[in-house]
């Protein structure tokens, strides 16, 4: 094995090492508020694409750091999809004060939510 190929067998090591905890945080909690379906359509989009490239070389350790790219962005957008209908939404809080009277929040019985100073 030459010199190239050893860095690139360590370096996917490496990255594949670093997603781990961001993957265990986001299965454990299925929480992905922090992430856009944006940048997770695109980053998709983005290793589709470079798929061409990818498995026109060789077979070598891109090949394994790639695939583990697809895997990972690939399951976050489905856990995104998924799951995001689980997250509060905003305006879901209850409101208080001020807040509540705007809102004509009521109370559990139907009366209007009182008002805290």
């Amino acid at each position: 094995m030459d010199l190239a190929v050893l860095a690139g067998v360590a370096s996917t090591g490496l990255f594949a090492m670093s997603y781990l905890p961001m993957l265990m945080k986001a299965g454990r909690t299925k929480d992905l508020s922090s992430y856009s379906l944006g940048n997770l359509a695109i980053t998709n989009a983005g290793n589709a694409l470079y798929s061409v490239y990818v498995f026109s070389l060789p077979i070598g350790p891109i090949w394994f750091l790639h695939s583990f790219y697809l895997v990972t962005s690939a399951l976050m957008l489905g856990w995104f999809l998924r799951y995001r209908s689980r997250r509060p939404a905003a305006g879901d809080a209850p409101a208080h004060g001020r807040h509540a009277r705007e809102a004509g929040a009521t109370d559990a019985a139907g009366e209007p939510a009182a008002a805290s100073r």
